[in-house]
């Protein structure tokens, strides 16, 4: 008897979380003016743009093997107890400053990394897989588009969180001159804005 109860509980057990990862929220369908003010508002401040272009400055025109060996030092980095340079990415002004973006959503977003002109990051609120980001949509489809360009990818499913989220991923400009300077991505609890809308 107890074994079929358990039995009966782990069937119930997953067939709730198949039909919870199976009910997409449409990003489409919402009304997403508010969100994008929100994310303009923050992304429109000083600390990103001069942190970006205080990169940008820094590191120039870069060879793609350059590139390539900053990407491959991060991801080795990953794996190693020294962290010199996750460390100072993480410790730094613009770092801090999208963590506290983040926290301040109240959930709202999961994570917010911010790009160079080039696709290698300069601030984030957690570690990323990766240090160089040119070689994906998020890069090619916004800064390479052009400077008021967005691209939202397609939503995932967090099996971890249980929710779905949706990466947002915009062009970065300076407010001032309006001239492109990196690109930008903001996760977003899909789950989480869908429930605030329907309230």
């Amino acid at each position: 008897m107890k074994k079929t109860l358990l039995l009966s509980a782990s069937i119930l057990f997953a067939s709730c979380q198949t039909g919870a990862a199976s009910t997409v929220p449409r990003f489409a369908d919402m009304d997403t003016k508010k969100l994008y003010e929100q994310i303009d508002t923050w992304l429109n401040r000083d600390i990103v743009t001069l942190s970006v272009e205080s990169q940008n400055a820094k590191y120039g025109k870069l060879s793609e093997e350059k590139i390539i060996n900053l990407d491959e030092k991060w991801r080795a980095e990953r794996e190693s107890d020294d962290k010199p340079m996750i460390a100072a990415t993480l410790s730094s002004p613009l770092s801090i400053y999208l963590t506290r973006m983040q926290g301040q959503s109240y959930g709202l977003f999961v994570e917010v990394f911010v790009m160079d002109d080039k696709g290698l990051n300069v601030g984030q609120s957690s570690i990323t897989s990766d240090f160089w980001q040119g070689d994906e949509g998020k890069y090619q489809k916004t800064y390479q588009v052009g400077p008021t360009a967005i691209f939202v990818d397609e939503p995932e499913w967090d099996a971890d969180l249980k929710i779905w989220r949706v990466q947002i991923n915009k062009s970065l400009i300076n407010p001032q001159n309006k001239q492109l300077i990196g690109a930008a991505t903001i996760e977003v609890n899909l789950t989480e804005l869908a429930r605030r809308q329907a309230q």
